[in-house]
Parts: structure tokens; sequence; C-alpha cells
């Protein structure tokens, strides 16, 4: 039985090739295909909640600007500290060039053409935010008299009516 054996013409076992990294299973190509929407799904939510900050932090500067204005009752300071809070927020919502370099009825136009929530697009001209202009330039023994409820529930109104995104002036288009 061995001389048979050893006649034989057998080959030696033969291992199957090594498994291959490429190309990957069906599975794998799930995997990345869920991790690429879970990685772009995370960032767009990232960035929306960025861009809702802005109003955010716009609405609770005001909120401090009210509370120490209720403690204080210093009308030149609310004027002043409306007014840069409206400046900053405005450059922060809109393209710089379009914003930062307004003064006088210019910047009150800025401040109506922008309100889309407010019902009287003439507020901020021709109502009580006219003061918000003029406000860096009082005097500070100045008493100027003002419906300061009016005023900071429209400077509330502006902040709130803003846009996530750069957004151009009404009727006008940014570049």
């Amino acid at each position: 039985m061995n001389e048979t054996a050893a006649t034989l013409p057998l080959r030696d076992i033969h291992l199957p090739e090594p498994v291959s990294w490429w190309p990957p299973a069906p599975g794998w190509w799930l995997l990345l295909f869920a991790l690429i929407i879970l990685g772009i799904s995370i960032w767009l939510g990232i960035r929306r909640w960025q861009k809702k900050q802005r109003r955010r932090d716009s609405l609770k500067a005001l909120k401090v600007i009210r509370v120490q204005f209720e403690q204080h009752r210093d009308v030149t300071t609310l004027l002043r500290d409306l007014s840069v809070l409206m400046r900053r927020a405005s450059i922060s919502f809109y393209p710089r060039h379009t914003a930062a370099g307004l003064t006088g009825d210019a910047w009150l136009q800025f401040l109506d053409d922008t309100a889309r929530a407010s019902n009287n697009s003439n507020s901020f001209k021709l109502g009580d935010g006219k003061w918000l202009a003029t406000a860096p330039y009082l005097p500070n023994n100045a008493t100027p008299e003002i419906d300061s409820a009016a005023l900071l529930a429209l400077c509330e109104r502006w902040l709130s009516a803003q846009p996530n995104k750069h957004a151009g002036v009404a009727g006008k288009k940014t570049p």
C-alpha cells in the first residue's frame, strides 16, 4: 500500500489566496456612506447652531441692558448701550460694507429696511428709534424724553426678526 501511494501523481495541498482588502464588502460601503451622512449632518447642525447663536447673544445683551436700565434709570446710558448693541448686531447679521459705515438718517433707514417683523416700517426713523442715531453724541447730563419701554421693545423686535445668515437689505442685493 505504501508503494502505490508513493507512485501516485498527487500534488501538495494548496491553500487559497489570502482575502484581499480591496474591494471592500458591501457592508463596509454602507458603513462608509452612513459615516459620511452623519458627518455632514453634524457639520450642518453645528453651522446652524452657530448662526442662531448671534441672535441669542444679541438678545441676551439686550436683556442685560434692560436690567441695568431698570436698576439705574439712566436714559443716556440706555441710549448709548442700545446704539452700540444695534450697531454690533447689524454688523454681525449683515455684511460689514452694508451696515458699518452708515450714520444718521441712513443708519435709521437701514434699521427700518431690515426690520422684517415690524408692522411700522419707519419706527426707527420717525419713532422712538430715532434716538439711536444721536445717542453716542449726547452729553452725559442730557435727559432726553423717550419711551424707554417702547424703544427696548422696538430693538427686541428688530433683533428677533433678523435672519440666520447674511442677507441683503430689503430691496437691495449684496454682492
